[in-house]
Formats: structure tokens, sequence, C-alpha cells
């Protein structure tokens, strides 16, 4: 009786209190039509209930979703075919997929009928504005009849997970470029300090490309010389993400916390597909998981949440031991201390970056206005390290701090603000101050070709650090 009653739909639920209402009037009021009448409305709704769930036919289905891994605020694309492979028709269909409520409203298809061979593809938009792990569905199809007044349902396309990431900004291929990753005599020099035997040319051989010439040493030697192939630590980066509840501040999507997690998405996707060999690392731990590391690095921020950590230092124990390469840090609020432990942790020679989010700007009524001196001690720290170092505001775009800090070798004549380095057309505007002030005497572990000849006075004032 109760599986009856669950296949009712409104309007069959709505002919069965009205039967039963108009039954019992016929019997009060001596009536034999209402009663009548009465009879046929409940009848009619269970009639329907047997016929439709006495339906025989066969339905199988595929579901995919395109992409599976999508950045928040995109759209992916969610298809299902469903195949009739009975030999009868099947009756007027109902179909509803199960979506979470916090990404959209469930969607609902009828369909008239599917012949016996048959197959009827459904489609629907999906937009998650956050990122996490979505299971979508399972499908619901119901078999409805005629008049709409009962539907059987079963359960079909079983439920699959939808990734959504971070959302990812893309950065210019120029960032990782020169300076950074050393081009030409810049990278032997950087490779060179870094203590890397591989940068030492050897002779021409057959089959050598001739843009691996090396043209200085061709001429001190007399022969043709190549670089050898090998610049190990050029292919290294480790990317370390501030993941303490404590360091950030804000409420949901417009936190300082989601801020760096889409930085790190960002800056991540950028060296992966600079071919770089990466690492990511949280002061929870480092990352393992198989498969590429866009992949593993897509997946983890997709559902990383706050960590109750005080300090960096159960991260920091896990860098590599040869942390060579570039080390890229997006850290939230830091001490002198926090600040002295990160540079500490740098165990070896190689360019170094960190963006320190000033957190106050995400908790400010107006969002560009910092705290005084917010960020200044652990900048300071960083910037006699050897680091380069820029303070990011909670109005300023990811793509603009990103440039600022790899300008920062082109502005040793002055000092250069955020918006300045962004251009004038960026759109974004930049406080003064947004980048740490350049630390003068600082000796960096990475060594720079075509950098100021010594004693010449490093920018000061809001320019990026080094």
């Amino acid at each position: 009786m109760r599986s009856m009653l669950a296949g009712f739909t409104t309007r069959g639920r709505a002919f069965v209190a009205a039967g039963a209402a108009a039954g019992v009037l016929g019997l009060g009021l001596g009536q034999r039509t209402l009663l009548s009448i009465g009879g046929v409305l409940i009848i009619l709704p269970v009639l329907s209930v047997l016929a439709a769930s006495r339906t025989r036919y066969r339905i199988t289905w595929a579901r995919a979703i395109t992409p599976a891994r999508v950045p928040a605020g995109h759209t992916a694309s969610v298809s299902i075919q469903l195949d009739n492979v009975s030999r009868l028709p099947t009756g007027l269909l109902l179909a509803e997929d199960t979506v979470p409520y916090s990404i959209g409203s469930r969607p609902r298809f009828i369909l008239d009928r599917i012949e016996p061979g048959g197959s009827r593809r459904l489609s629907y938009p999906i937009q998650p504005d956050h990122r996490g792990k979505f299971v979508i569905g399972p499908l619901h199809v119901r078999v409805a009849d005629a008049f709409g007044l009962a539907k059987v349902g079963s359960t079909a396309a079983p439920p699959v997970t939808l990734v959504v990431t971070p959302a990812v900004t893309a950065l210019p291929h120029t960032s990782l470029a020169g300076s950074w990753l050393g081009e030409g005599d810049a990278r032997a020099s950087t490779a060179a300090a870094a203590g890397e035997d591989d940068v030492v040319p050897r002779s021409y051989r057959d089959g050598d490309e001739l843009r691996r010439v090396h043209w200085r040493s061709t001429a001190r030697y007399g022969e043709l010389m190549v670089r050898r192939e090998e610049q190990r630590w050029r292919n290294r980066a480790v990317l370390f993400l501030d993941t303490r509840l404590g360091a950030h501040g804000g409420r949901g999507p417009a936190s300082s916390f989601e801020y760096a997690v889409s930085a790190a998405a960002s800056i991540g996707v950028h060296l992966a597909r600079e071919e770089m060999d990466t690492e990511f690392v949280t002061d929870m731990g480092k990352a393992v998981a198989p498969g590429s590391f866009e992949d593993v690095l897509l997946d983890t921020l997709a559902v990383i949440r706050p960590s109750r950590n005080a300090t960096l230092s159960s991260g920091l124990a896990q860098l590599p031991g040869d942390t060579s390469g570039l080390f890229i840090v997006v850290a939230g609020h830091l001490t002198a201390g926090q600040a002295r432990e990160l540079a500490t942790a740098r165990r070896a020679s190689g360019p170094a970056m960190a963006l320190l989010l000033a957190v106050s700007t995400w908790t400010a009524d107006r969002p560009g206005l910092a705290a005084s001196g917010e960020t200044d001690e652990a900048a300071r720290v960083l910037t006699a390290a050897g680091w380069r170092v820029a303070t990011v505001t909670a109005d300023m775009p990811l793509s603009v701090a990103w440039d600022v800090l790899n300008r920062a070798h082109l502005a040793r004549g002055g000092p250069a603000t955020a918006r300045a380095a962004a251009g004038p057309d960026s759109g974004a505007r930049a406080p003064a101050g947004a980048v740490a002030g350049a630390a003068a005497g600082a000796a960096g572990p990475a060594v720079e070709t075509g950098g100021p000849a010594a004693g010449a006075t490093p920018p000061t004032g809001a320019g990026a650090n080094r």
C-alpha cells in the first residue's frame, strides 16, 4: 500500500482525496451517483500505478562531464545518454538528475517515448561558483501514465564526481625568463653560482643544435663549443603555500585564504606548463599522489582547508634536501621570526621569491587600505636573505602582483610601484608600498649577470625587492 501511494503524482493524490470525499458524501447523503463518482476517482489512479509498474523495458545509460575538472566560475557540461535495449517502446518518461543545491537546481526532462533500440541524449550546463568536489547524480527515471496520475521510478546513471578547482589566472610566459630561470649567459652564471658542474661547455659534436653554441667559449678555446644539455637546477621548483588559519583574514570566497589558494594554483599551473619539475608543499606537509604535478596540485587545492598550525615548521621540515632552482612562497601574515625560519629553510642556492598577503586589507572596509607596516618586518628579513618580495593587497589582481615581482630586476634605477609595473591600462591600482622596499648590501644566494655594478645604490621605496 505504501509503495502504491508513493507512485501517485500530486494529481493522482488529489484524485484519490476527491474520490474519498465524494464517497463519504455519497454515503452520508444517500446519493449513489456521488458514490460512483468517488469510486471512479479512486480506481483511476490505482489502475495507472499498476499499469506503469508493469511496463517492461530495459534502459542502459552513459554519463559524461566535460571537462571533469573545471575552475570555479567556469561552465561544465553534463551529458547523459539513455538507450532502450528492450523490444518494447517505453511510455512517458520523467528524468531528474541529482545536483548539489550549492551549485544549481536539479534539471528535469520529459521524454515522450523511446522506441525499441532508440536512444535519447540529455544535457545541461552547471557553473559552480566555489571550489570543491561535488557528486553529480544519480539520475532518477520515472515512467508516467498518459493522465499524469502515477509515476513509477528507478535509478539510472550512477553518480560521478566533478572537481572544481580554484580560479586559475594565466600568467605571462616572460615571467620566468631572463633573470629568474636564466637565459643565455645569465643562465650559465646563475647555475655556476648554484654549484652545478654541467654548465661547463663541451666540444661540438655532430647533431648538436646551433642555438646551443656558446660563442664566448668558442672564442676562448679556438674551437666550436656548446652548452651541455643538462641544466638540472633550471627544471626544478618548490611551491610553498601557507594555509594557517591564524595567518589569514576575511570570510568565504573573498578571504585572503582563497586568494592564496588561487595564487598557488595559478603559479603551479604556470610552472607545470613551463615544463618544470615542481613539488607542492604546505605548512601541513608535502602533497604526494599519483599523476602529473598539475593534476595533483589542482586536486589538492580543490579541497584544501585552513590548518590549525601556529607555525610553518611542519611544512618546512619536509622541503626537499636539494632545493636548488626556484623557491616560491605564497604566505599570509608572517612575523619576523617566522620569516627568518622561512629564509633559513632555504638550504641551497637559487632564486627565491615570496608573495606576502597584507591580510588586513581583506578585513578592512576599504580593500586597498592596509595596516601600516603590516608586512615590513617579514619583507625586510626575506629581502636581506636575497629573496624578492611583493606585498599583495585585496584589490590587487594576481597578474599585477606577479608582473611586479618579475619586473623587479628592471627597476634598478629607481622605485617602481605596482601600478607603474602593470602599465597605465591594467585597470588595477595598487597602493604605494605594495611591493616591499629593497635591502642594501644583501648577498643573495643566486647570482645574476647584467645586474647593477658593485656599489650601485639599489632602488628604495615602493619598488620590488631582490
